[in-house]
């Protein structure tokens, strides 16, 4: 690094480094030169730079110091992603040895390195004095014994100087703050700060004032090996008796030891001083003591007789010897300036001899040319060891040779000098594995490698270390060509989609590359641009199809051929594709919504097998084709399903072999999927003669898209099993009657639905028929919107149809108000099982009640209907102003003579200002005969008129009154007005009677009906005219005048005349209906079809009269 040599030899002690990539490390350079330390840090896995810092010691940070002679800088390399920080000492001075310290942080990780510089420079006589003999042998303890001169001799060279007055550390150490003591030790090269700090602090200890001693010792004192030193205290009293001691034991007077006393002074003598005098002395006077430090420095070991230069071979013993001044001295050894180690496993080896001192090298090396130092108390000496080689013969060379694939290459080669050497291939260092080995014996080098690769072809190399000599030679490898089919499928056959690119690569080996041919049958695949050629490679040869066809297939040769040998290898190219498309399929059945289609696999499957079938349909006029299934079909049939009825469809197939799907086949012929319709409903019989049966049905519930053409009704006599056409022509209607049966037969009736796609399946009665006119009573089948009043306006037409029943033909007659109907003002037709009353344009004459009676032989049927005709009221009577005050009008009037025949509603007020005579509505839907008028403007004078109002709406003309009101503009005396109370008692009033009602049986039923009254009415329900009480069969409800009776799954014997009964203070009122339970699910079902429930009776009747027979 720079000008410096690095200390290589020094042991690292660091611990496993966190961020470090490369630590700087400790060097030794001269005065004047410069030297560079380096630290490196990888960045792969930082997000950001880390920060570095140098510091000297522990707590000098030097990048307050850059300038001149200290320079530091940062480099990032992106290719390596490497920090690198580098501090440059430039032109180094003598006081910048010491310890440095390079510490690196990156969030919460820290790195530190700590590492060594020395500078020196050479020089003849060391200066020796307190500071560098400081350090004890037994670590600073107070009885230590000899002193450790080894803090003058490490990493340092000493250079003789002209003596300079000493130096007091004491006095600076004692005057100096804590933080100051490492600074202090490191200017003056302190070794044992740790001792030295002990005994200053005994000695701050001990400067407290003394009441015994007038004069102290000093802190401490230095004296030469062999010298004497003075010791001396003056007491306060100098009839104290004093004591000296030395590290805690007693001195008694000798001859090293002199006791003297002069006045108050009392002196101690220490003559000729060795190293065991260096130790604490204390002296007592009484209760009290002070004491000091005597240090004992030796005299220098001087060099008497310097290293010289010396000359040596490359693994020759090399011997360097010096003498110094006495016996078994302290002497430490350095090259370039830095200290050898000498113990056990070291190279070199240290032989004194008295005065005499040789550093052995053993089997030198060119690593060891280099200056050699001594270094004593006294002096130093260097000298320079030169160590050349011996000039190298080559006894045996290597030899060119030729391996063949996979067998042991050796190479062997033999020198004058049993040196070390490095092999090479091609230029590259060669590196010893498990398949490289290299061996050393003696002069002879070989190089062997197991299983030889193609790799292993090229120029061969040793070079003896340290000499500029290389030994070269050839090596080739040859082997056979190989062709290599282990990738390809049975037979070496290859299968390609025709269209496709056909790139089939051929692994190929052989030593030297060969030379590779493709044939098909006789013809060679030369020509590098047609579509069928060869592409070959070093490892491997290509046979390349452009856009693969049929004709394509066959047998494919190729051909290997070397210096080795040749190979030969047969391939069969398979080219295959999509399989033609299929025939058009055929529509074999058709159905509602679906049908049976097959076809015939495609003549070419493709060279592949196929795998199975796409079926798609679509509508005839239209383009979007379906896809029917979504997994593969095997068979050759198929059968589409939810289709639309009526609408034409076409097919078509698509085949699949593992390939892909061949194009569609053409489609089939159009067909239209058709269904016949489901059986006639309702099958029951309307009447019955002595010849004739009249049946009728409802159409079926499904027709389907091809429609209905018309009935068929057959019947077979009871005991037979042939059913005989009733009519031979289609009927469209619902109704049909079977003549020319004998009189007294039982017939089975049966009826089918006809249409494009067939017969239905047949309705058929459940029981026989027997062919003889029956009687059947009346019955008037009242619409429940009649069982209340029917309520027309004026010019409305009124249409009634009223159903009954009743076998032979009823008769029909209506009366009105008690008189027959007049036929001129009101028409009625009659039919077998209506009746219709029509009044083209009604009038309020048309209004009153309706009887109605149906009658058949000497059975009744009667029913009443209410018709109310209405229109708009006449306007009221009088209107008249009862009172005028402030702005206020009082008005009365009286109902109109004529309310329309309906109840009035309301009433509706409008006043004019006499000026303008404009209408403005003040009240609408008013319905008392008095109002008061407010908001009047004072000073007008109005008029007021008001219309009446019904269900029809208002009035045409309104009654205005004849005087006006003048709103004065003067005060006046507000008169309040007496209204006499309002009666709201009335006795109770259905306003919605009960309607007869028909409820199935085992399904709840309810009456319902509104009463108003006042006091509220209490309400009472009978069955029969027996108070319904306690039966939880029944549930009672009243919400707002609407009474409500739920009978809870009523049977027949529920049914019966239901009456609801209302009390109150002023009178009573009762209503009633009747209710009919019928039987079970098929009444209800008959009746929510839209069957009148009087066809349902007969028919019920039947199915039970049937049964019973049964």
């Amino acid at each position: 690094m720079g000008d410096g040599v690095p200390e290589g030899d020094k042991p690292d002690n660091s611990q496993k480094s966190v961020l470090f990539i490369e630590k700087p490390k400790g060097g030794s350079i001269s005065v004047g030169q410069n030297i560079t330390f380096t630290a490196k840090v990888e960045a792969q896995d930082l997000l950001r730079k880390p920060n570095a810092k140098w510091f000297k010691g522990k707590w000098m940070d030097l990048a307050s110091k850059a300038g001149k002679h200290l320079q530091l800088k940062e480099t990032f390399d992106r290719l390596t992603k490497m920090y690198t920080f580098e501090m440059h000492i430039i032109k180094a001075k003598e006081n910048y040895a010491g310890n440095y310290r390079c510490e690196v942080t990156y969030k919460d990780k820290v790195d530190t390195c700590s590492f060594d510089l020395e500078v020196h420079e050479t020089s003849s006589a060391p200066s020796i004095d307190i500071r560098s003999a400081f350090k004890r042998s037994g670590e600073g303890q107070e009885d230590a014994g000899e002193l450790d001169f080894s803090g003058l001799l490490k990493r340092r060279e000493v250079k003789q100087e002209p003596d300079e007055p000493d130096i007091d550390v004491w006095e600076i150490l004692k005057n100096a703050s804590p933080n100051d003591y490492e600074k202090i030790a490191f200017q003056y090269g302190i070794t044992d700060l740790r001792g030295m700090l002990k005994r200053l602090k005994r000695t701050r200890r001990e400067e407290k004032k003394s009441a015994a001693f007038a004069k102290i010792l000093d802190p401490a004192y230095q004296v030469d090996k062999g010298g004497k030193v003075r010791f001396v205290v003056e007491l306060a009293d100098p009839t104290v008796e004093l004591k000296w001691y030395k590290n805690g034991q007693e001195i008694r007077p000798s001859g090293k030891y002199i006791f003297e006393h002069k006045g108050n002074e009392r002196i101690l003598f220490i003559n000729n001083c060795g190293l065991t005098d260096d130790a604490r002395y204390h002296v007592t006077a009484g209760d009290e003591k002070c004491s000091t430090e005597l240090f004992v420095r030796e005299p220098p070991v001087m060099v008497t007789k310097g290293l010289e230069d010396t000359n040596g071979y490359i693994g020759d013993k090399v011997e360097l010897s010096v003498e110094v001044s006495e016996d078994d001295a302290n002497v430490k050894w350095f090259k370039n300036g830095v200290e050898l180690p000498l113990d056990s496993k070291s190279r070199y080896k240290v032989k004194v001899e008295g005065k005499k001192h040789t550093l052995i090298i053993n089997e030198a090396t060119k690593g060891d040319n280099a200056t050699y130092s001594v270094m004593t108390t006294g002096g130093t000496s260097a000298a320079k060891l030169k160590v050349d080689l011996r000039p190298l013969k080559i006894m045996q060379p290597l030899e060119d040779q030729t391996v063949r694939l996979g067998k042991e290459l050796s190479l062997k080669c033999e020198i004058s000098e049993n040196v070390e050497g490095k092999w090479y291939k091609n230029g590259q260092l060669l590196q010893p594995s498990d398949r490289i080995k290299m061996y050393h014996k003696g002069r002879i080098h070989r190089l062997i490698i197991d299983s030889s690769l193609v790799d292993d072809d090229g120029e061969y190399m040793f070079v003896p270390e340290a000499y500029n000599v290389n030994i070269p030679c050839k090596v080739h490898i040859i082997d056979p060509p190989k062709i290599h089919l282990d990738g390809l499928g049975d037979n070496n056959t290859v299968t390609v989609v025709a269209g496709t690119k056909l790139r089939l690569e051929i692994p190929i080996s052989g030593e030297p590359t060969p030379k590779v041919m493709w044939s098909r049958g006789d013809k060679w695949l030369m020509d590098p641009a047609s579509r069928i050629r060869a592409e070959n490679y070093p490892d491997s040869s290509c046979l390349v199809i452009d856009s693969a066809e049929r004709d394509d297939s066959g047998n494919y040769r190729i051909m290997l051929k070397n210096e080795a040998g040749e190979d030969t290898a047969h391939i069969t190219i398979k080219v295959v594709d999509i399989p033609d498309p299929p025939a058009a399929p055929n529509v074999i059945d058709v159905g509602e919504d679906w049908c049976i289609m097959t076809w015939e696999p495609p003549v070419y499957d493709g060279g592949s097998p196929i795998l199975g079938y796409y079926i798609e349909r679509k509508k005839k006029q239209s383009s979007r084709w379906m896809r029917l299934n979504f997994d593969l079909i095997k068979e050759t049939t198929f059968e589409p399903k939810k289709m639309i009825e009526g609408v034409a469809y076409e097919v078509r197939v698509f085949a699949v072999n593992a390939i892909g799907t061949s194009k569609p086949s053409m489609p089939s012929k159009p067909f239209v999927p058709l269904a016949v319709t489901s059986p006639p409903t309702c099958l029951a019989v309307d009447s019955v003669t002595d010849t004739t049966v009249t049946m009728k049905w409802r159409p079926p519930d499904q027709i389907g898209a091809a429609g209905l053409d018309g009935y068929v009704i057959e019947y077979c006599f009871e005991g037979t099993e042939e059913w005989i056409v009733a009519n031979p022509d289609l009927t469209d209607k619902t109704k049909f009657t079977i003549t020319g049966l004998p009189t007294g037969a039982k017939i089975f009736v049966r009826v089918k639905a006809v249409n494009a796609a067939g017969s239905s399946d047949p309705r058929m009665h459940p029981q026989p028929i027997l062919v003889k006119e029956v009687i059947e009573p009346p019955k008037i089948r009242l619409p429940r919107h009649l069982k209340q009043t029917y309520i027309r306006r004026v010019g409305e037409a009124v249409n009634l149809v009223i159903p009954f029943q009743g076998r032979p033909r009823p008769k029909i007659s209506w009366k009105k108000n008690g008189a027959h109907v007049d036929k001129n003002q009101i028409n009625i037709r009659n039919s077998e099982h209506d009746t219709i009353i029509f009044i083209r344009k009604a009038e309020r004459i048309h209004s009153g009640k309706y009887d109605m009676k149906v009658k058949v032989d000497n059975l009744v049927d009667k029913a009443t209907i209410d018709i109310q005709i209405v229109d708009r009221p006449g306007p009221p009577q009088v209107v008249s102003i009862v009172d005028v005050w402030g702005e206020n009008a009082a008005l009365e009037w009286k109902p109109p003579k004529d309310d329309g025949n309906a109840n009035i509603t309301g009433y509706t007020i409008q006043k004019a200002d006499k000026k303008s005579m404009e209408w403005f509505t003040v009240i609408e839907h008013y319905h008392r005969t008095s109002a008061t008028i407010t908001e009047l403007v004072i000073g007008n004078e109005y008029f007021f008129r008001i219309f009446s109002e019904n269900m029809c709406g208002l009035s045409q003309d309104a009654t205005m009154t004849t005087e006006s009101a003048v709103i004065a503009k003067d005060g006046k005396v507000y008169k309040n007005p007496v209204y006499e109370d309002f009666n709201f008692t009335e006795p109770p009033m259905f306003t919605q009677p009960l309607v007869n009602t028909y409820a199935v049986s085992g399904y709840n039923a309810t009456l319902n009906c509104s009463v108003r009254g006042n006091p509220k009415p209490k309400i009472t329900w009978m069955k029969n005219k027996i108070i319904i009480m306690n039966d939880p069969r029944y549930r009672m409800f009243s919400n707002q005048g609407v009474c409500t009776l739920e009978i809870r799954k009523p049977n027949p014997y529920d049914g019966g005349t239901y009456t609801c009964k209302a009390v109150n203070s002023l009178g009573e009122v009762e209503v009633e209906c009747k209710l009919e339970v019928k039987g079970g699910v098929s009444f209800f079902r008959l009746l929510m079809q839209g069957v009148p429930p009087h066809i349902i009776d007969g028919y019920l009747q039947e199915l039970h009269a049937g049964n019973s027979e049964k």
